[in-house]
């Protein structure tokens, strides 16, 4: 009776149903069976990093899957049975989830244990840009290192969850942590060769301010950091003038957001006498195809990072990020193959 009107009052609250989000099969890693315990991740970022910290010691499930955007989602009953089911739950926090957020951070909720992993980041390392209103851009994977700070309340949410796996999740968290700041410095060195005066980006809505922070460029998003957002038109004739003007030679799409913005841009600019190109399709607020590489974190960033790249004329290795490391030798080398451009 207890859990029935648990989920009652979770439903209400969440308010509605959509199309079932997806469930992605757990990585294993070596090892005797073990019990496993029942996990689930709001977004495919989170639980990529938390399959990676978990190994074989639990399932994890991800609630919003491949295209869709957090900022619209809304869980079906099957989601917020699955949500109280589990054992643990990592959300992102930072109103990513919306409505979600409320029962997601109760800590009289129904929910077993649940978990914002951006709650560890210092306040004054967070973006506030005008239209976040009571808080921060939540976008925070787009910085790698910043990223990889979610590890930690990951490990401690699993440990606290299943004290006797402990010791493989830090070890893990331990790997986990060298691999971001490899896939870290390959997005710098990609970066940099691209032309100082080009080092623009514009895309469908505001989600890569972190990724511009972190890597040295300036970005535009037409729509602002949630894609419930409306471009205006002034804001649209400003981003026009600014391609041609400084002669931008590419725009990005997005897999979970609408297409048509960035092509009036593109026509836009045409009008203008300036051929802009759409530079590729970017990762933003989902991953790819669950069994691709572009369906992991890395794979995600390593894609965004090489699309952007040569979009913007900057020198991309081939094969990319996993190329780049092999070639490198070791997690710890400072530079890459690529050399800057002035």
């Amino acid at each position: 009776m207890i859990k029935l009107a648990s989920l009652a009052l979770v439903v209400v609250v969440l308010q509605g149903c959509s199309d079932p989000g997806t469930e992605i099969e757990p990585q294993t890693a070596a090892g005797d069976s073990v019990p496993e315990i029942g996990i689930v991740a709001t977004t495919g970022m989170i639980g990529d990093l938390v399959r990676g910290v978990v190994g074989d010691r639990g399932e994890v499930a991800v609630l919003m899957g491949e295209g869709i955007d957090p900022h619209l989602f809304t869980p079906t009953a099957s989601d917020v049975r699955r949500l109280l089911a589990a054992d643990v739950v990592f959300h992102n926090g930072l109103m990513l989830e919306g409505r979600m957020g409320t029962v997601l951070s109760s800590a009289d909720g129904p929910l077993a244990r649940s978990i914002a992993v951006t709650e560890v980041l210092p306040e004054e390392t967070l973006l506030h840009p005008p239209d976040a209103v009571g808080h921060a851009d939540p976008h925070v994977w787009m910085d790698v290192l910043a990223w990889s700070e979610t590890i930690a309340p990951i490990v401690r949410g699993l440990c606290e969850t299943d004290p006797e796996g402990c010791e493989v999740f830090e070890a893990n968290g331990i790997r986990l942590l060298e691999d971001l700041a490899a896939l870290d410095r390959y997005a710098r060195s990609v970066v940099v060769t691209v032309p100082s005066n080009q080092r623009v980006l514009v895309t469908a809505h505001d989600a890569f301010g972190y990724f511009g922070r972190a890597y040295g460029l300036e970005v535009h998003g037409i729509q602002g950091l949630s894609t419930e957002s409306e471009a205006g038109l002034a804001d649209m004739n400003r981003l026009v003038r600014m391609l041609a003007e400084r002669g931008i030679p590419a725009v990005f799409v997005e897999s979970s957001v609408s297409k048509k913005n960035v092509m009036a841009l593109v026509e836009g600019a045409a009008s203008l006498d300036h051929e802009v190109i759409v530079g590729g399709e970017l990762y933003s607020d989902a991953m790819g195809a669950p069994g691709t590489w572009e369906g992991t974190y890395p794979g995600m960033i390593d894609h965004n990072v090489s699309t952007i790249g040569r979009a913007l004329g900057g020198r991309v290795p081939d094969g990319g990020f996993r190329a780049w490391r092999e070639r490198s030798g070791q997690d710890d080398a400072g530079d890459s193959e690529v050399e800057a451009s002035d």
